[in-house]
Order: C-alpha cells, then sequence, then structure tokens
C-alpha cells in the first residue's frame, strides 16, 4: 500500500470543501479526516455546505463545523432544500453547487460515495463530478440498513484517541440523532475498526476516488522565484 500526501500547495494553505446532503452527514463519513486536518494543517480553510435541515437541525450542523475544525478558517452554507426529495430538486442542488463552485476552487472536496444508497447522498455524488472537475473529490461512506457499503480504494488511519473523539463530538452535537437504533459507538467505531484493518492501522475512514492525477514532480519551493519576466 502506497502512503500518498495530502498536504498545502507551496504558495498557500490547504483549501477544503465538505458538502453533505443533511446535517450530520459530513461528519459521520469524514469527521475524523476533518479532526486531522485541523490538527495538522495550520491555516486550513474549510467550505462546508450541507444542503437540507430544519432550523434546530442546521443549528447542529453549525456547531459540529466548528467542533470538528479548531483553528480553522470556516465558512459555512447551509441550505433548506426538501429532504429526502434532492433528485426531484436536482436542478436546485446542480445551481447550489455551481454557486459554491463560482466562489471559491477548493484542493480536496469531500462528498458522499457514488455507491451510497440514500437518494439525497446520490443525487449529490452525481452531480459534485459534473461541478468541481479539477480538484480531488473523495467520496465518504455512511453506514446504514441498506447494506451499501463498498470497497474503498483510499483511507486515512486514525489513532484510537481520534476515532474515539470522533465519536464524542458525533454524540454532543447532533442530540436529534441519539434515539435512531443505528447511532451508536459500535456502528461507528466498528466500521472504523474495519477500516483501519484494511490499511493496517487501529481504525481509519476510507473513501472512493473515481479520479485522480500522478505527478512525478515536487511543488516549486514556496518563496521560488519563477523564471522569465515574471518576478
Amino acid at each position: 500500500m502506497l502512503p500518498l500526501r495530502l498536504g498545502p500547495p507551496a504558495d498557500r494553505t490547504l483549501s477544503v470543501l465538505a458538502i453533505g446532503a443533511h446535517p450530520d452527514d459530513i461528519e459521520i463519513g469524514a469527521g475524523g479526516t476533518l479532526l486531522s486536518l485541523a490538527e495538522g494543517q495550520p491555516g486550513l480553510r474549510v467550505r462546508y455546505v450541507v444542503l437540507t435541515g430544519s432550523a434546530d437541525r442546521q443549528l447542529e450542523a453549525r456547531q459540529a463545523a466548528a467542533a470538528f475544525l479548531p483553528g480553522a478558517e470556516l465558512t459555512v452554507t447551509l441550505l433548506d432544500l426538501p429532504e429526502g426529495r434532492l433528485p426531484a430538486a436536482w436542478a436546485q442542488a446542480k445551481d447550489a453547487l455551481e454557486d459554491v463552485a463560482g466562489s471559491c476552487s477548493p484542493d480536496v472536496v469531500l462528498a458522499p460515495a457514488p455507491g451510497d444508497a440514500h437518494q439525497d447522498h446520490r443525487t449529490i455524488a452525481e452531480i459534485v463530478p459534473t461541478v468541481f472537475r479539477d480538484q480531488l473529490s473523495l467520496g465518504y461512506e455512511i453506514p446504514k440498513w441498506d447494506g451499501d457499503l463498498g470497497q474503498p480504494g483510499m483511507y486515512l488511519p486514525l489513532t484510537a484517541e481520534l476515532a474515539r473523539r470522533k465519536v464524542e463530538l458525533l454524540h454532543k452535537c447532533f442530540p436529534s440523532q441519539h434515539g435512531r437504533d443505528w447511532w451508536d459507538d459500535e456502528v461507528f467505531l466498528g466500521l472504523a475498526r474495519l477500516r483501519g484493518m484494511e490499511c493496517r492501522a487501529p481504525y481509519a475512514e476510507a473513501f472512493s476516488c473515481a479520479k485522480s492525477m500522478i505527478s512525478l514532480q515536487p511543488p516549486p519551493a514556496a518563496g521560488r522565484k519563477k523564471r522569465g519576466n515574471q518576478p
């Protein structure tokens, strides 16, 4: 297994776009990744977008974004498209993500995986590659009763401490979900432990990636002058 370093460009800080259909999607699928990036990337810039949610749920999402991304330069966009009906609101979802693309140019996009069985998640997964064509897009996974977990190709290892911190924050930030039969430590940590086993780590989050580009050239060193007439 070949490790690939996800780091900032030489001339600026890393920029991440995190997209969810519902409040809690991003944190369930990529909460450990967000915590890792916030800890390891000084000056991290994050655009956080959720397409559906009531006022109470949007408040949870806003608080969760701040909790999972401490110290990051954070911009939050919360929309109220019809929950459970995003396929019928495809044009509105597409317009919303086009608006986001017009206002930021992220290095990495975190969004639902293409094989997700939930109709709202799947709609976003279909739209993302049509809007963000030049970014690394990673599809996160969300466990559910549909049994739609696939075979991911990319992993971000997590320590036991970080995996448990993710679960603690899920409970703290999303009290509206506590009564659901799938919302418990065993589901979240069980999947993370399985993915960790697959990449020889204590825990991990896993992602799909439809397309990426191999570069054999190192990025230019910060402060290096360009050739020609440019200073």
